[in-house]
């Protein structure tokens, strides 16, 4: 009888502690999913979550339209590398360090890739009405060669007698801004972007007016800004629509 009785007593001591184990493992552990939506042309990429490349329609290679929903469990102390590299030449592009602490901040994955250009944030051509000229825009590297410290500037787009088109608030790093709609005035004719610090008329960088000539077309005009360096001093252009590749 005190056999059965201390038998009794160690299983449910065992049992008490197994169970503990359990609830102190599944407490340091979180479940982690990342919606990622991509586009990329003409490179082919791959995605690597700690090293292991990602199947996408049975595909671990993928261009165009890239979209996937992954799911993992993260414990806590370790660290998940999510990254994107070119497929041809095994440069990584981008990586995205994923722990138990920062899992909500990587609930969506967006990226846009293209010659020259990676943009780390949602595309969506906005619907422009027929016969009329949309623009947005981004400016990624803002600061890279101006040394400026603003997150975000003004731009003001004018046609070439100085008339005002539309007016952008703040111009991120990040994001597009909302659409501005005008009626077309011309197939041929360049318009001009002149950039201020928020909320100014000064210049953002220097003492001169910044002007960028662009391009545009009836619908929607996705500018991609871009600092460079022209003779030892920073320029911006706006070369890059990525509405050409949508």
């Amino acid at each position: 009888m005190n056999k059965i009785f201390a038998f009794l007593l160690l299983t449910l001591l065992f049992s008490c502690t197994d169970n503990t184990i359990m609830e102190r493992y599944d407490a340091i552990q979180k479940p982690a999913e990342v919606v990622i939506k991509g586009y990329s042309k003409p490179d082919v990429l791959q995605l690597r979550l700690n090293g292991e490349p990602i199947s996408i329609d049975g595909k671990t290679s993928y261009t165009n339209k890239i979209e996937t929903t992954i799911q993992f469990v993260v414990d806590q102390g370790e660290t998940n590398k999510l990254a994107i590299y070119n497929n041809e030449t095994g440069k990584e592009i981008a990586k995205y360090m994923i722990n138990y602490d920062n899992i909500a901040d990587y609930k969506k994955v967006n990226f846009f890739n293209l010659p020259g250009i990676f943009l780390q944030t949602d595309v969506v051509k906005p619907q422009v009405g027929f016969g009329k000229v949309g623009f947005v825009f981004i400016f990624p590297n803002l600061g890279e060669y101006s040394g400026t410290s603003l997150t975000s500037v003004k731009g003001v787009l004018k046609r070439e007698n100085g008339v005002v088109l539309a007016e952008f608030d703040n111009i991120e790093k990040d994001n597009f801004t909302p659409v501005k709609i005008y009626s077309a005035f011309s197939s041929t004719a360049p318009v001009y972007l002149e950039l201020y610090k928020p909320g100014t008329t000064e210049p953002y960088t220097g003492s001169d007016i910044i002007k960028v000539k662009l391009k545009q077309h009836t619908g929607a005009n996705m500018i991609v800004l871009q600092e460079k360096s022209e003779n030892g001093m920073p320029v911006v252009k706006g070369d890059i629509d990525v509405s050409e590749y949508l």
